[in-house]
């Protein structure tokens, strides 16, 4: 079946990526962190097989680690979260693929391994979700186009994740969850996950 990975980033410069990390621990070491999750990210997806997009948000960076034949790179639509998302998904479905995975560049807890467990969970379910501990998510993947996913959400809360899940057993959506995993939007994020991953 033809795959696709789509990877929401930001173009890495001072002052403009991780803002609440940024409030408590400053601009430089903010966007130090943003590199080395970009950099993560980058590690995990470069071995899953499938057609791996980057939607940037804000204008392209050329030549930056997602330059080569591996990543195609997109802009992402002037929208909210929702809405940018749902543009990307439109455009993988609309391309031919049968199964579009989303992950953002935030997890240092995410694995090539539960990016193809995804990709697998589609083979007999419609969506796959993955909760971050935040009460959002960090990997969202379907087989067609839900437009309601994407609609009526309270973006960057605690929310997000249950409204999904509720909208989704109340269409009767069959659909599966990974692992609950956390992202790192604050500090007290990073502390807690640098502790045990990255050094």
């Amino acid at each position: 079946m033809k795959e696709a990975l789509i990877i929401f980033v930001r173009k890495p410069e001072k002052g403009k990526v991780k803002t609440r990390l940024a409030a408590t621990m400053g601009d430089e070491k903010a966007l130090e962190i943003y590199i080395k999750l970009l950099n993560h990210t980058r590690a995990v997806t470069a071995e899953v097989n499938a057609t791996r997009f980057v939607f940037y948000a804000g204008e392209i960076e050329q030549d930056d680690l997602w330059t080569g034949a591996e990543y195609t790179k997109k802009r992402q639509g002037d929208y909210d979260l929702g809405g940018k998302m749902k543009e990307a998904f439109s455009m993988g479905f609309e391309a031919g693929y049968e199964k579009v995975l989303i992950i953002g560049s935030d997890c240092p807890e995410l694995t090539t391994l539960l990016i193809e467990q995804a990709f697998q969970l589609l083979n007999n379910k419609e969506v796959v979700i993955g909760p971050a501990s935040d009460g959002g998510y960090y990997l969202l993947g379907m087989r067609k186009l839900l437009p309601f996913i994407f609609e009526n959400k309270s973006w960057s809360t605690n929310h997000v994740y249950q409204q999904t899940i509720e909208e989704l057993q109340k269409e009767n959506i069959d659909f599966d969850e990974l692992i609950m995993l956390s992202d790192v939007d604050t500090e007290e994020d990073w502390i807690k996950v640098n502790k045990e991953l990255l050094h």
